[in-house]
């Protein structure tokens, strides 16, 4: 199927390519979510009206991850579970941990923008998160996992 991209996909295109993918891809996540359109004549021609606003809506998103990404550079957050004496925690911690610690102090991140390669922290100690603001830009923190007697 050949759509229009409404804002940059990773893996696939900028601002207006257009590309081909297939159709589940388009019908099921990419139209969906508002990052693409079917390119028709007509969609074609409205894309190109609003180019313009479309741009500058992008580079409005980008400046604000920008922004953010600058506030939490090296940022540590703590967080306290209860543990075993050998260090390893009942549970984990998921991104959903790391979305609330952060939301209390006082930063708004989305649990789509945790990036856990390794999966949920199960041990006490410092460990190295990405987060992933924007499609171009990730910044890096430290969850600080602390134990707490059980």
């Amino acid at each position: 199927m050949q759509i229009i991209l409404m804002e940059k996909v990773v893996n696939l295109g900028q601002l207006g390519d257009v590309v081909k993918v297939k159709d589940g891809y388009a019908r099921n996540f990419l139209i969906p979510q508002g990052k693409a359109k079917r390119a028709t004549d007509s969609n074609l021609k409205e894309f190109e009206a609003r180019r313009a606003e479309l741009e500058k809506q992008q580079a409005a998103h980008l400046a604000q991850a920008q922004d953010r990404a600058q506030k939490l550079e090296g940022f540590m957050v703590q967080i306290t579970q209860k543990a075993g004496p050998d260090g390893k925690l009942f549970g984990s911690v998921s991104n959903v941990d790391i979305v609330d610690a952060l939301k209390a102090q006082g930063f708004e991140v989305a649990k789509s923008e945790v990036r856990m390669p390794q999966g949920p922290l199960k041990q006490i100690g410092d460990h190295p998160i990405t987060l992933a603001l924007h499609t171009d830009i990730t910044t890096h923190i430290t969850v600080s996992v602390l134990g707490a007697a059980a």
